[in-house]
């Protein structure tokens, strides 16, 4: 613990891990976006493990509040579960309506029984450089939530941005003048009006992290946007706990307005205090961040990967597998992965979700899925492809088990590359080593387990006359999934 630097409130962290993070594409993607990557050499964590590991310094710290996407799930709680992390609840999101509804549902979940906790809301995709530094400004703003404030936190700006919101406060914060109570909020401005405002310890960046107790903005939601915390009580109370997972009612979710919090409460509310954060915050939106955060020679060149780089100064190179090779290059961004490459100049960085746009309007799958696929039993790559025959390389985490199904258009053969197999081909189970293989016949009712302490790694010949994903019947599966996948 750091001295003097306790509080008596309990804190309920509310980690918002739903986007999509399509800046940072082609690494970031839909189906495995930015808050689950590990960005940086040297940092075993993805964003979202480092989002609540970070908080290890805070007295009466509770286990995270986690909102995200159906799709999301199993991701979430897988990387809880490697940093030994039991979320309080894993709240999905039938459809992602900003902001302002996952907060008022955080709100009313850790509201129950009478506990009136603050709530630390915070973003699964930011850096922040100095834990120390983070910790001794939540204590800070805790003071302010203890009696009755809604505490934005006001990163000092470094440099005119102007893909940030600013915060204005009544009086100006310094290393001895910390808070203030808040005159208005500014959406991103024009490259002039950024230049005067960082002249000025009156504004700040709006990080994005807020604290309160529970029952303040609840009150304030009942003030200014009634309609949202309605319909999240709605449906809070008819969820359905489903494993790790707290599943919203659909039909009543979609009704609910689609607001950031900044403007159903924080533009209205006389309660706002902003508490100045200086600990080597940033908001990882794009390849440029990623640059900036990034280690650099003395070119300020910033390499992660098979790369060599030669005669080249202020450019990010990444290579995912291939030898990605750079010669005279200039602020220049390339990103090599299985199935894309990205090549822009850094002052294009914010136009790569674009490019996502573009994919997606053309139906081309790369725009959101990757070539290695993530499942709760661990994950699938696409190796090579026919009409009518695919290879995939499967990799099964310890203990998991794919569920008990059936094909009705193909055929499978498995080949053991690593660890052991326990198969099951109609209420036959066979166990299999390292080169050794099986038969799948269509519409044979199958499952495939792996009882070893390592991964298992199988190479999974498919064919047939249809190969498409939703080309199976599930009959058990351990993880509640029906259709899904």
């Amino acid at each position: 613990m750091i001295n003097n630097l306790k509080s008596d409130l309990k804190l309920q962290p509310v980690i918002l891990s739903g986007g999509k993070g399509s800046r940072l594409w082609p690494l970031s993607r839909e189906c495995y976006p930015k808050q689950y990557l590990e960005l940086y050499e040297g940092n075993k964590f993805s964003l979202l493990q480092n989002t609540f590991l970070r908080l290890n310094l805070l007295d009466n710290l509770e286990p995270p509040i986690i909102i995200c996407n159906e799709s999301q799930r199993f991701l979430v709680a897988e990387q809880m579960l490697k940093i030994n992390v039991v979320p309080k609840s894993i709240i999905i999101e039938p459809v992602g309506k900003n902001t302002g509804p996952a907060v008022a549902l955080a709100a009313i979940a850790a509201n129950k029984k009478g506990q009136d906790p603050a709530l630390l809301i915070l973003s699964s995709d930011h850096v922040i450089n100095d834990s120390k530094e983070f910790t001794a400004t939540i204590i800070e703003g805790l003071i302010h939530a203890k009696q009755g404030k809604i505490v934005s936190f006001g990163v000092v700006p470094t440099y005119p941005e102007t893909g940030y919101g600013y915060i204005e406060s009544l009086e100006e914060l310094t290393n001895f003048k910390k808070s203030s109570s808040i005159k208005r909020f500014i959406e991103k401005p024009e490259e002039d009006r950024a230049k005067q405002f960082i002249q000025s310890n009156l504004f700040t960046w709006n990080s994005g992290i807020f604290l309160f107790k529970a029952s303040t903005i609840i009150q304030e939601f009942n003030r200014f946007a009634p309609e949202i915390i309605h319909i999240c009580k709605k449906s809070i109370v008819s969820a359905v706990s489903d494993l790790d997972f707290l599943r919203l009612n659909n039909e009543i979710f979609q009704k609910c307005p689609n607001v950031p919090i900044d403007i159903a409460i924080m533009e209205k509310t006389d309660k706002g205090t902003v508490v100045r954060l200086n600990a080597g915050w940033s908001d990882i939106g794009n390849w440029e961040s990623v640059w900036d955060n990034s280690t650099k020679d003395n070119e300020r060149n910033s390499t992660k990967g098979n790369v060599l780089l030669m005669e080249s100064h202020g450019c990010y190179l990444r290579s995912e597998k291939r030898l990605l090779v750079g010669l005279g290059l200039k602020d220049l961004i390339v990103i090599e992965t299985d199935d894309a490459v990205l090549v822009i100049n850094k002052s294009s960085a914010q136009k790569v979700k674009h490019i996502v746009e573009d994919l997606e309007k053309k139906n081309i799958s790369e725009g959101k899925v990757n070539k290695k696929i993530y499942r709760p039993w661990g994950s699938y790559t696409s190796i090579s492809n026919g009409i009518t025959w695919q290879v995939k390389k499967l990799e099964v985490n310890p203990g998991a088990s794919l569920s008990l199904q059936m094909h009705f258009h193909r055929t499978e053969h498995w080949i053991i590359v690593d660890g052991t197999a326990k198969v099951e081909i109609n209420n036959h189970e066979t166990i299999l080593n390292q080169n050794e293989s099986i038969y799948v016949p269509i519409q044979a009712k199958h499952r495939l387990s792996n009882p070893g302490n390592e991964n298992l790694i199988i190479i999974e010949v498919q064919n047939g006359k249809y190969l498409g994903e939703d080309d199976i019947v599930r009959f058990e599966d351990i993880y509640g999934r029906k259709k899904d996948l």
